[in-house]
């Protein structure tokens, strides 16, 4: 069922992106290769369940210790431009940050896995960051979300921690985060 949701959800997106209104449409709808850097890797398929990211709905651990979902959040993600998959649970009712500003938040990251390599739950406190000084991925997609809000970030490698890694993660990986945006500072 799971990975049925995910496959259903990229082909959609693809369909939308391409001007595709149909699988049956003439129009041509290419993957890009998620191999190159330079090209968008928004979009990949879903070969089985077993290569299917966990996602914040699909486990419990990573549900562990967040707050509230509104409850008529999007189970769909939003894509923007540069390939950040975004959904918001809780929306907020204070304002968005900036690129400039600070922020204080609850997170929790994982890896496609389900692997945890940081969060702020485990920790027991909040953490505070400007976000012109995080990965690009945290920059973009804190912006989508006004103080209160919960948001999903689905982030490509190179919004991340790109070819390096980082610690816990490796290279090229897809990171994925919830985030409880608490305060703009």
């Amino acid at each position: 069922m799971k990975s049925q949701l995910i496959i259903i959800t990229t082909v959609a997106a693809l369909f939308a992106a391409t001007g595709c209104t149909s699988p049956l449409s003439r129009k041509s709808a290419a993957l890009a290769d998620v191999n190159d850097p330079g090209q968008s890797d928004a979009f990949q398929t879903v070969s089985s369940s077993s290569d299917a990211p966990v996602t914040f709905l699909d486990s419990s651990a990573v549900q562990s210790g967040t707050g509230p979902m509104d409850e008529s959040y999007s189970s769909q993600f939003q894509i923007t431009a540069s390939g950040l998959r975004y959904r918001v649970l809780r929306k907020g009712s204070g304002r968005q940050p900036t690129a400039s500003d600070s922020v204080t938040v609850h997170y929790r990251g994982w890896l496609d896995s389900g692997k945890e390599f940081d969060s702020s739950y485990s920790r027991g406190e909040t953490t505070s960051f400007p976000l012109n000084g995080v990965i690009a991925g945290w920059t973009e997609g804190m912006q989508l979300v006004g103080q209160g809000g919960m948001i999903e970030l689905w982030v490509p490698a190179r919004l991340g921690y790109g070819k390096t890694g980082n610690g816990n993660v490796p290279p090229n990986a897809t990171l994925h985060f919830i985030v409880e945006l608490v305060s703009i500072n």
